[in-house]
């Protein structure tokens, strides 16, 4: 399985970038897939997962402006987001896993798979 992510850029506060993540390798159908994110020097930090049934959830610092979705039949992985603030700034991940229980979905190192990330810069 490999997870190809883009569509990160430099930004000024307050614009939109959406990322994508397309999976190949195994449809995505069956798996909760997730976007995490890391600025240098700090640990890996959830952002935003969809389960299989589509349910999403969030971190609290970017509820209400980031939205996670999936497309089964292209196998990708979006993330829509608006109004970014330079604390947003970070190398995103997407991430994949086909067993993955709902109290983990948070935990990086509960997910098997994982694309290269792609950098989120928002300049003030």
């Amino acid at each position: 399985v490999q997870l190809q992510a883009c569509g990160g850029g430099l930004v000024q506060a307050g614009a939109s970038l959406r990322l994508s993540c397309v999976v190949s390798g195994r449809s995505i159908r069956g798996g909760t897939l997730a976007w995490f994110r890391q600025v240098q020097g700090q640990e890996r930090e959830f952002v935003a997962t969809v389960r299989p049934s589509a349910s999403t959830i969030y971190a609290e610092s970017v509820k209400g402006r980031f939205t996670i979705s999936r497309d089964n039949a292209k196998n990708t992985v979006y993330l829509q987001m608006n109004n970014l603030k330079p604390e947003d700034a970070a190398l995103y991940y997407c991430a994949v896993d086909f067993q993955i229980i709902l109290s983990s979905v948070r935990l990086p190192n509960q997910y098997d798979y994982w694309g290269q990330g792609t950098l989120v810069t928002v300049s003030s």
